[in-house]
């Protein structure tokens, strides 16, 4: 049997749920790690929504808090009909099996072209934007054998690298990782590309709005994505300061095998993949080097099990929601444990004495006034004054 070959048992949204997702998801300072904390404290995206405003106001926000209205979630949805995407959530059979395991993993995410793309073992393939000719090459040699083994090749659509591995794997399967809405793909020139991709073997994601114009900011959540949906990412040609060595510390962060192609070091597009090797990723001089690698991970077995671990789509809430019984005194408690130096939620609650829901309520009340910062691995601080 092919690698990855067995197919999910997800839980489907119903069109209720999924408005409501979307409209949380879309509503002010509410974040992947914020939606997931939500739903769990309050059961379902439909009770949280009717919290937000109270909550915010109890965390010290001074506005009007703006929670997205049902017509601006299904416009959005009629947006994604017409580009001929749809939306897949964290506990359906399409959402790719690897992101879903990542710390903050999006609830939702737009998708357009073969939905069972995502539920292949994949390899990131990233690197330079101003790809020499031989890094190209080697990076489309990686993506076609790696393709003809089974695995869909993750990239983010960018110039250089990432153009060579998805138009080497438009064959087998690639998926494209957008840092804006999928109707705003970056670069313009690549929007051929990405038609190519969608109309054929592969498949675009994004977990932004339609219509989001990518900003500098949005770029390393999309490389997030590209980490979080692989087992393992291949960096070829990365300079010093490259975006493809966030995808690498990213990658690193969630458990995911880092392969470095090394190069010159006289060639400053190599510098970055030469300090990866010194820090311990994988040495990468031919395909087998990243097959070997993954072999483990992708045995069948091990995928259809990493399949089978569905997270439920609206979990049910562990208790009665900490509203009533948290006075002033414990929020004040939560507040005077946290400062700008990021600390674990576990450590608040030790120190505290409080209940671990009522710390998670109040850290939710700071979070949705743009009080408080999430840093990943159950850190927080306080945000900087604005």
């Amino acid at each position: 049997m092919p690698i990855g070959g067995a197919r999910r048992n997800g839980t489907a949204l119903t069109e209720r749920q999924r408005i409501a997702w979307l409209r949380l998801i879309r509503s002010d300072n509410v974040g992947p790690a914020t939606f997931r904390d939500l739903v769990n404290h309050f059961g379902s995206a439909e009770a949280a929504l009717e919290a937000l405003p109270e909550l915010s106001r109890r965390g010290g926000a001074g506005g009007q808090f703006r929670v997205a209205s049902v017509a601006a979630a299904e416009r959005e949805f009629e947006a994604a009909h017409r580009f001929g995407a749809v939306f897949v959530g964290i506990g359906e059979t399409d959402y790719p099996p690897a992101l879903k395991e990542i710390d903050g993993a999006p609830p939702l995410l737009a998708m357009k072209g073969n939905l069972q793309a995502a539920s292949r073992p994949s390899l990131g393939i990233v690197g330079s934007r101003n790809a020499s000719a031989s890094g190209a090459k080697f990076a489309a040699m990686i993506a076609r054998d790696a393709g003809a083994a089974g695995y869909a090749i993750t990239s983010g659509l960018a110039r250089g690298i990432d153009t060579a591995a998805h138009r080497a794997s438009l064959g087998t399967g690639t998926i494209a990782a957008l840092a804006g809405g999928l109707d705003r793909p970056y670069p313009p020139e690549n929007i051929g590309l990405l038609q190519e991709i969608t109309a054929g073997e592969g498949l675009a994601i994004s977990e932004m709005p339609f219509g989001w114009e990518p900003r500098a900011r949005d770029f390393p959540r999309r490389n997030r994505l590209v980490a979080g949906i692989s087992l393992g990412v291949a960096i070829v040609e990365a300079a010093s300061r490259s975006g493809s060595l966030i995808t690498a510390r990213y990658a690193a962060d969630f458990g995911r095998l880092v392969f470095a192609v090394p190069g010159s070091p006289l060639d400053p597009r190599c510098h970055g993949t030469n300090d990866l090797l010194k820090q311990g990723a994988i040495v990468t001089t031919s395909t087998a080097d990243v097959l070997e690698g993954l072999a483990p991970l992708s045995r069948d077995d091990l995928f259809s099990r990493l399949n089978a671990r569905e997270p439920a789509v609206e979990p049910a809430p562990s208790g009665p929601p900490a509203t009533a019984t948290l006075g002033e005194g414990g929020r004040a408690l939560v507040v005077e444990a946290l400062g700008p130096t990021p600390v674990e939620i576990d450590d608040i609650i030790r120190h505290t004495g409080l209940a671990a829901s009522e710390v998670h309520l109040v850290l939710l009340e700071l979070d949705l006034a743009g009080q408080l910062c999430r840093h990943g691995a159950n850190l927080v601080s306080l945000a900087p004054p604005q």
